[in-house]
């Protein structure tokens, strides 16, 4: 079919109201596309009328399948109206995905309002595009989302500037996740990665030591004296949180404590470090608690059974209301344990019954025993 005839055929479509008419509209579109006839190159005046005019309202009724195709064959084309861009950029993830990652359409701040009005999946998919701008870059770190962060961190073509490093670096004292990409970044100085090395393993340690000759006695004077910070009372929460292993359990097994000699450990601090993402911290806080061994507590997060965090909840006095968002928490945290799945979830709810929190401790030591 020549491309007059093909364009005489899609205007006819687009005249119809016939459901079927509307999705041969969109498929002609996409095999046209697809044959390479449009692509690369402005299309022809008439089927960019056709795309400007009503291919907008057409595609929010297509099918699943018709709207994957268009943004996959859509996802290079300069000429693509920049509203329908901007509709697929918008439309669900894996739809979504190669217009965000690719689409030249969208600019700067198409990009920033995806960062404001998008689901978080969708922000993802914006801080991981190449070549983000100075713009974009600073609009993803005024989120201060961990996931966020860390595409970003791993994103090495994003312009990031040495203050957005730096910012980087102050998150991965507590976002574990950030520290790798960061170590490898090519735009880490060397005076960051020293900041870095305080709350990294010892792999990463051996990374930054390599790649900037640090001084390995100086590095463990550093790490030695904010082990001594964190055991002197630097409870404050602006003491790094290490990813070594013993040294940073030691810390944060510490910090609980003084929290509790403080008289300031109290049930509400646990969702506030689950919110701040640091469930190991969260396993100390709830041990100490509940006067639990903090094996009991790992055994309970680590298997299917909310029902077992649902009472060593309740023994420490949280309320059933305030459950969901902690076990939610917990299961993102932990790699989506303890599991069970949503009707497990609601059976834990009665692990809040009307009993006193002594009887839910004596039944969670028990339960996780025989568990």
């Amino acid at each position: 079919m020549s491309r007059s005839a093909q364009t005489d055929q899609l205007l006819s479509l687009a005249r119809s109201r016939d459901p079927e008419d509307r999705e041969r509209l969109l498929a002609g579109i996409v095999d046209l596309c697809d044959a390479g006839q449009a692509k690369g190159q402005p299309a022809a005046p008439e089927v960019q009328a056709l795309l400007d005019s009503i291919f907008m309202t057409l595609v929010v009724e297509a099918e699943r399948d018709i709207r994957a195709r268009l943004s996959e064959r859509l996802a290079d084309a300069a000429w693509a109206p920049p509203a329908l861009i901007n509709i697929l950029a918008l439309d669900e993830i894996e739809i979504a995905r190669p217009i965000i990652a690719r689409s030249p359409i969208l600019k700067d701040h198409d990009l920033i309002r995806l960062l404001v009005q998008a689901t978080l999946e969708h922000q993802i998919e914006v801080a991981r595009r190449p070549n983000l701008s100075p713009a974009v870059v600073d609009a993803i770190l005024e989120r201060d989302e961990p996931a966020l962060s860390t595409a970003l961190a791993a994103n090495t073509t994003a312009k990031i500037t040495p203050e957005g490093l730096r910012r980087l670096v102050d998150q991965a004292r507590d976002v574990v996740a950030l520290r790798s990409p960061l170590a490898r970044h090519p735009g880490l100085s060397s005076d960051l990665a020293e900041q870095l090395y305080l709350w990294v393993g010892r792999a990463l340690r051996d990374t930054l030591t390599a790649r900037f000759q640090l001084d390995p006695d100086r590095m463990a004077a550093a790490i030695e004296a904010s082990l001594r910070a964190a055991h002197r009372g630097a409870i404050n929460d602006d003491a790094p949180a290490l990813d070594s292993g013993e040294d940073r359990e030691a810390m944060e097994a510490a910090l609980v404590e003084k929290l509790d000699a403080a008289g300031q450990l109290r049930p509400g601090y646990l969702l506030r470090v689950l919110r701040e993402r640091r469930l190991p911290l969260f396993v100390f806080a709830l041990a100490r608690l509940g006067h639990f061994d903090v094996r009991q507590v790992r055994r309970a997060i680590d298997g299917n059974r909310p029902e077992l965090l649902a009472l060593a909840c309740s023994a420490v006095g949280i309320d059933r209301s305030v459950f969901p968002t902690i076990l939610e928490h917990v299961r993102h945290l932990n790699g989506g344990r303890p599991g069970g799945g949503p009707e497990a979830a609601r059976k834990a709810s009665g692990a809040f019954g009307p009993f006193a929190p002594d009887i839910a401790a004596m039944a969670f030591r028990q339960a996780v025993g025989a568990a």
